[in-house]
């Protein structure tokens, strides 16, 4: 009994010892936790941040509402002011498919006619029908779908067309982007953006040509807003502001003429459908202060589309040198009569000049006989080219190389622009420099060493863009100036060889005959560089492997413009010659520009007429006002009112030029026949066709008989003879 009595007092005092150190044990526990609590508060009130998030700015953050004003990019302006490149916006397009998303009243918020919205966002851009239904039909918990690209950078238009069908559950997100209006228009000078998402905001940027270029001052900087609110979203009283003014990009005004640009990217358009050349280059230049009017290469692409851009991403009128051939002969000759190697009444032997153990021949291998170096210049003889480099001697014809601006860039202002390279080692390699091989220019770099030509001897710096405004003060920021290179050669010697040039056109045996232009004096020079091997070992071979080339210069006297042609390897030659080929694209460039600048025209018995204004007008009175004006008046359309003419009030041009007036009313094809080639293509462009020729001359024949009511974008083709 005592025992089970003592068990018991034991059990007890067992308990109560295991309550005891339960108590102790949940109190530690309890003080552990709260030192924790002490611990981190501390911690948090000293360092303010938790989990690297700074809890005062944290919870500023949630009393402050931030604005972000978006800079605008700066745009890119012809020389007439209007826009090449310019800001826009863009929308991609986006369906909600889960039945979730509701609003008031249970109002369906997702898609719920996916038939009809295939049919309306496949019509709209672009994409199948099946396709677009098929994404719509996305496996079972898809929140929201997007179309890929067909479905990004629509345009408002677009955007408007889908919003119109009243479907539910399309939605868009807008973004910045970039306009290029002429879509296809000196793109690879002019350049293109991309858009870069950082932190969910979107920046355009450049990435070619001027847009890369200027790429900083085209930014601008954002704006922000800051303002401290309470808990019901107002403003606190006697809060502090944080503003930052946005800064808009800057404006950039090029050189470019639009009229001759647009009628280039014409012309080249179409000699590339019909001969495919695996490369062309054009440039046209004011070469008395240097501005370039127009500039285009192929392949190219379609800025605004991007449509082409990966044939060509590079930029071949400054990063790709090339042998010139015999173009680089007009600066042979100016260094021989410099150096006082050429001799007008010495003669040589033409034909085949041996250089050590190697040959020098001239394109006709028989020769011509003996000839003077003169004519040999007009009959692009190698062998004279040649002689007068040996008689110069390689360290005066290397220091006139070098004096014209080649190897070196010409710092234009774009990207990756090459300095060009030249094999110099041996006498047969500086003797092949002498006639345009084994020496690697670049176009930009002929340009520009053609000035000294037009500019009594004085060399001038090409230029693209002419000035930089800031818009945010109006202030003109960068003006461009004419920068002279320097006298390089005399003002005799200039003109001494574009007297030569004038018999490459105008003498019979020249090269150049297929670039005469009625009415005008012109100086040029041609040229056709072989190609080499890619392995190095020698040239191809072949009629069509050849770099076709000429420059010409008008007035020929006193040349104000120099256009110069390129073109490599034509596939399809279609049994005519590379200076046919050449002629297709340089003689109407090289009229459209002369004829726009009325002070080069020849003919005496002309005057000089200005436009008069007669858009608003009635049609018969258009024609009786421009009719008194001595001009030739052609109405394209059946409207009683003239919409708007060309060339556009106030232009100067010469009596008898003709005149297009387009009426309010139906565009109506004109009877073309007996219009020259540049009458033809301005009226395609004014009523907005498509235009192919065949032949030179004027027209004889047009596919869509006149009187004919015409669409836009409808092509028409002529025959001219």
């Amino acid at each position: 009994m005592n025992n089970q009595k003592q068990r018991m007092i034991n059990d007890m005092k067992k308990k109560r010892r295991n309550r005891q150190r339960f108590g102790v044990l949940l109190i530690l526990t309890v003080l552990a936790i709260l030192l924790m609590f002490i611990i981190r508060f501390s911690y948090i009130v000293i360092g303010g941040k938790v989990s690297d998030v700074n809890l005062s700015s944290q919870t500023q953050s949630l009393y402050e509402n931030s604005r972000i004003d978006k800079a605008s990019r700066g745009t890119i302006y012809d020389d007439s002011n209007q826009p090449i490149a310019e800001d826009t916006t863009n929308y991609s397009v986006y369906a909600v498919l889960s039945k979730t998303y509701v609003g008031a009243n249970h109002k369906p918020l997702y898609v719920t006619d996916k038939r009809k919205a295939a049919k309306v966002i496949g019509d709209a851009i672009g994409m199948k029908e099946n396709k677009v239904y098929d994404t719509l039909n996305a496996k079972k918990g898809t929140f929201q779908v997007e179309f890929g690209n067909s479905g990004k950078n629509l345009s408002l238009e677009t955007k408007n067309k889908i919003n119109s069908a009243g479907l539910s559950g399309i939605y868009f997100t807008k973004t910045q982007a970039r306009l290029y209006p002429n879509g296809v228009f000196a793109s690879h000078l002019i350049g293109v953006t991309k858009t870069t998402e950082k932190t969910g905001d979107s920046k355009l940027s450049g990435v070619m040509g001027l847009e890369l270029a200027f790429n900083k001052q085209l930014s601008g900087t954002d704006g922000l807003k800051e303002v401290q609110k309470d808990s019901y979203g107002y403003q606190l009283p006697n809060s502090k502001t944080k503003t930052k003014t946005v800064e808009n990009g800057s404006n950039i005004y090029t050189t470019i003429d639009t009229k001759l640009q647009t009628y280039l990217e014409t012309t080249l358009t179409q000699v590339q459908k019909k001969y495919n050349p695996k490369s062309m280059n054009v440039v046209v230049m004011n070469a008395k202060n240097g501005k370039i009017l127009a500039g285009s290469q192929r392949p190219t692409f379609n800025a605004d589309t991007k449509s082409g851009i990966s044939k060509m991403w590079r930029n071949t009128l400054i990063e790709d040198s090339y042998e010139p051939g015999s173009t680089m002969k007009v600066f042979t000759m100016a260094a021989a009569i410099e150096n006082g190697a050429y001799n007008e009444n010495a003669t040589y032997k033409s034909g085949v000049l041996k250089v050590g153990t190697k040959m020098v021949p001239d394109w006709n291998t028989s020769g011509w006989g003996l000839i003077t170096y003169r004519e040999g210049f007009a009959r692009s003889s190698n062998v004279g080219m040649a002689k007068l480099e040996q008689i110069m001697g390689p360290n005066a014809w290397l220091e006139y190389i070098k004096k014209f601006g080649f190897l070196k860039s010409t710092n234009l202002g774009l990207a990756s622009e090459a300095n060009g390279s030249i094999e110099f080692q041996y006498p047969i390699e500086q003797a092949d420099t002498a006639f345009g091989q084994g020496i690697n220019v670049t176009t930009m770099q002929m340009m520009q060493g053609f000035t000294a030509f037009a500019n009594n001897g004085k060399m001038i710096k090409p230029t693209l863009v002419d000035k930089i405004v800031d818009p945010n003060t109006g202030k003109t920021t960068y003006q461009a100036k004419t920068t002279s290179m320097g006298q390089v050669i005399k003002k005799s010697t200039s003109q001494e060889v574009l007297s030569m040039m004038q018999d490459v056109i105008y003498k019979d045996y020249g090269t150049g005959n297929a670039f005469k232009i009625d009415g005008y004096k012109l100086a040029a020079k041609t040229g056709t560089a072989q190609i080499a091997n890619s392995d190095g070992t020698g040239y191809l071979t072949g009629d069509a492997n050849y770099v076709f080339s000429v420059v010409g210069m008008a007035p020929a006297k006193d040349p104000k413009y120099v256009i110069y042609v390129t073109m490599k390897q034509p596939q399809n030659m279609q049994g005519t010659t590379g200076n046919d080929i050449l002629a297709q694209v340089f003689n109407p460039l090289m009229k459209r520009t002369l004829e726009e600048d009325s002070s080069t025209a020849l003919s005496s018995s002309k005057t000089n007429v200005m436009v008069a204004d007669v858009k608003g007008s009635k049609t018969s009175s258009a024609k009786s006002t421009l009719n008194e004006q001595n001009l030739d008046v052609a109405v394209i359309g059946n409207g009683r009112t003239i919409a708007n003419q060309y060339p556009a009030s106030g232009a100067t041009v010469l009596s008898g030029r003709k005149v297009l007036l387009v009426t309010d009313g139906e565009m109506v094809m004109p009877d073309l026949t007996g219009w020259s080639k540049s009458d033809a293509v301005n009226a395609a462009e004014i009523m907005k066709l498509n235009i192919t020729t065949t032949g030179s001359g004027y027209v004889s024949e047009q596919s869509i008989k006149a009187n004919t009511v015409v669409k836009k974008s409808t092509t028409v083709k002529l025959t001219l003879k």
